[in-house]
């Protein structure tokens, strides 16, 4: 099916992609060279989800993240240095350095953060979907979570409840296969993830999550159902995280055969080979992109590390109690 979107935009969607992997792969080196302290969980592999879902929604709607939302963030709007910043703890971070790797949010841009707990987020989307109710905007959440928190009770409880009240929620489900090490296929009694839906009369889809186009398409027809009415849709996105869960994941329980395949379907090099197959855009001016990408990356780089840590006088600064 050819392109109906302009070349600005699918050119947009090419650089946001890039963004995400040239970030995770600073990341990752960071990691390794202990810069960036503790867990970090990359998207490398999973670009195509992120890019396609959000590139669907408008700038005053809403998103919800996970443990593994660096992409989610990037393709809402975020920005490399401020990000890069706060996995680094630096005070110029989005939380002040206070946040780090999983717990990244900017509400100016509808990114109502990222959780370290799996499924917490999505009775977050949930409520976020309610309070659009309440208002009477046609705004919607989407609300990005793996696998593994399809087991968990608050998954249930607010499918329920956004079917119950029709909320303009799209629950998004990143099926990379693994939760942590323990595979789909022994975690789940429901292989097709996006059946679970049906239990609360929500309708569901699985959709190629290595293609950016298709994830962009099934989005964008939930959101039109979500803002003239329609409730919530649970989809599926297939697709498949090339690292760890994180940098002490040494990925024994995966064979190579595996992760070979999957990178063959790499969603970047796909998507760059389709733009020229269909006469989009020439390789030069891809590579061109891609340069510009480094050269941003490394700025981001450069001001992270350059970047003051928090003074230890703001130690207790936004920590409280409620008494």
């Amino acid at each position: 099916m050819p392109f109906k979107e302009t070349k600005e935009e699918l050119l947009s969607l090419l650089k946001q992609m890039l963004e995400i992997r040239y970030f995770e792969e600073k990341v990752w080196e960071l990691l390794a060279r202990n810069i960036i302290k503790g867990a970090s969980h990359v998207y490398m592999g999973e670009e195509a989800v992120a890019v396609g879902a959000i590139s669907a929604i408008r700038d005053d709607d809403y998103i919800t993240s996970t443990h593994r939302g660096h992409g989610h963030c990037l393709a809402k709007g975020g920005k490399l240095k401020y990000m890069l910043a706060e996995l680094c703890g630096k005070a110029t971070g989005y939380c002040k350095g206070r946040g780090g790797s999983m717990h990244i949010a900017d509400v100016t841009k509808g990114n109502l953060g990222a959780t370290g707990i799996v499924a917490s987020n999505i009775p977050v989307a949930t409520g976020a979907g309610y309070a659009i109710k309440l208002r009477g905007t046609d705004q919607v959440c989407l609300c990005f979570f793996g696998d593994g928190a399809t087991n968990n009770g608050v998954f249930h409880e607010s499918l329920n409840m956004a079917a119950l009240w029709k909320l303009p929620v799209i629950y998004i489900i990143e099926n990379n296969l693994y939760g942590m090490s323990v595979s789909v296929e022994r975690a789940s009694a429901v292989q097709e993830l996006y059946k679970k839906g049906c239990a609360y009369n929500i309708p569901g889809e699985a959709v190629d999550g290595m293609d950016v186009m298709a994830v962009r398409e099934a989005t964008r027809k939930a959101v039109e159902k979500a803002r003239k009415g329609g409730g919530p849709t649970l989809l599926e996105c297939r697709t498949y995280r090339y690292q760890g869960h994180s940098r002490s994941d040494p990925r024994v329980y995966r064979t190579k055969e595996e992760e070979s395949y999957w990178r063959k379907r790499d969603p970047i090099q796909s998507f760059w080979k389709r733009l020229i197959e269909e006469g989009v855009a020439t390789e030069e001016e891809l590579q061109g992109i891609e340069k510009e990408v480094e050269e941003e990356t490394n700025e981001a780089e450069k001001f992270a590390l350059e970047s003051p840590y928090p003074p230890v006088e703001e130690l207790a600064k936004d920590v409280y109690v409620v008494k």
